[in-house]
């Protein structure tokens, strides 16, 4: 296992800045993935960190050891490519064996290596084949194994599931993860899939742009997203996100836009400002039109059926609200529908930044489920809203 460490990566292409001043501490035995939509600069930071592209900027760390120019060789890394790149003319035991013979071991040695490598992901039936007889999971896991007959340090995978289909992309999601779980080993995984992420990831960091818009376990970023950038990408449908302002409105700090009245805490005057609110299509809870105050008012103006989950969409004022739940969600196109969540729930980001608002009301009013964890170095402040920005590290 091995520690990587990141600091101010930045990689320029003439006048484009793929990667910009990303820092990371990628400690031992730690699953990372780098998310982010097509274009953001994850795999130019994975080829970085590899060896591959050399940085306009920055530094990469290996165990303390500067290797920003060094030679891919002396990483102790083993890369997995999307295409795989499997020796077509080589059998599967061959191409597994096939860094070990270019480090000219003995016979012997890449022999029971590649016997340990093959039990270890089911392919020891398999050896005798040659790529072409193999489907693409098998492939990908001989792509795998030709990285762990090496027993590097670290592993790099950029995009290894894409070119398969969703049945066996869900099966490999497993195997890598519980081959993590097994070895222990240090793996930096890109993908622009935010299941892989959820599902496989210790920790995720999310880039956008080139940025790091935000680092932490998978259910922090989910739960806590430091931006609307960040809130908007994750999620199925993701987070709602609604223009309002928030007020001093009949003796209460509220949330108001048309369609919206969300009560955050008593006070008295407050300063008012723009914002963007946010809550969850799963965290919405429909509530009669009678009901004293609802959160949001809007009109059902379509149904999808998902299968074990229904999504209904809704024109609240001039924005769209999706509210997720089980079938039958009970909602028609063309009714009025309202919608109660709890202030646990509900998010807050500055209009202007996109960065998040954390707020924490007294004890005698709903808050936020929990703060932030110490580590992260975001301040909380009572009964207040704080642009904290996005975390860069």
């Amino acid at each position: 296992m091995s520690r990587i460490r990141v600091e101010g990566l930045t990689k320029r292409f003439g006048k484009v800045t793929a990667v910009d001043r990303v820092s990371l501490d990628i400690g031992h035995g730690d699953f990372l993935v780098l998310l982010g939509p097509s274009g953001c600069g994850k795999s130019t930071l994975l080829r970085m960190i590899a060896g591959l592209i050399e940085p306009s900027e920055g530094r990469v760390l290996l165990d303390e050891r500067d290797v920003t120019f060094a030679p891919p060789r002396e990483r102790d890394m083993a890369m997995v490519f999307q295409s795989y790149a499997l020796y077509p003319h080589l059998t599967v035991e061959r191409n597994i064996g096939f860094p070990l013979r270019s480090r000219r071991r003995p016979r012997a040695e890449i022999r029971e290596k590649v016997r340990e490598v093959a039990e270890l992901l089911d392919l020891a039936e398999l050896l005798g084949r040659r790529p072409r007889a193999l489907s693409g999971g098998q492939r990908q896991r001989v792509a795998v194994g030709r990285a762990l007959v090496r027993d590097p340090g670290a592993f790099l995978m950029d995009e290894p599931l894409s070119n398969l289909d969703a049945k066996l992309r869900t099966a490999t999601r497993g195997q890598l993860r519980a081959l993590h779980q097994r070895l222990g080993a240090t793996i930096v995984y890109v993908t622009h899939d935010q299941v892989e992420a959820m599902t496989m990831a210790t920790r995720v960091a999310l880039l956008n742009g080139g940025r790091l818009e935000q680092i932490g376990p998978p259910t922090e970023i989910y739960d806590e997203p430091a931006s609307t950038f960040v809130a908007g990408f994750l999620g199925s449908p993701p987070m709602n996100l609604l223009p309002a302002r928030v007020e001093s409105h009949s003796g209460r700090v509220r949330v108001l836009a048309p369609g919206v009245e969300v009560p955050l805490w008593t006070a008295g005057d407050f300063p008012a400002r723009d914002i963007v609110v946010g809550v969850r299509p799963e965290h919405l809870v429909g509530v009669a039109l009678t009901s004293q105050a609802p959160m949001f008012r809007g009109q059902v103006t379509a149904v999808e059926n998902l299968g074990s989950e229904e999504v209904a969409q809704c024109a609240v004022g001039d924005a769209v609200l999706m509210a997720r739940g089980p079938r039958p969600i009970g909602l028609r196109p063309g009714e009025p529908v309202a919608f109660d969540t709890s202030a646990n729930h509900v998010h807050l980001f500055d209009r202007a930044s996109g960065h998040r608002l954390l707020w924490q009301p007294p004890d005698d009013t709903a808050a936020r489920s929990t703060p932030p964890s110490p580590t992260s170095g975001i301040p909380v402040i009572p009964r207040s809203p704080v642009d904290v920005g996005a975390p860069t590290t």
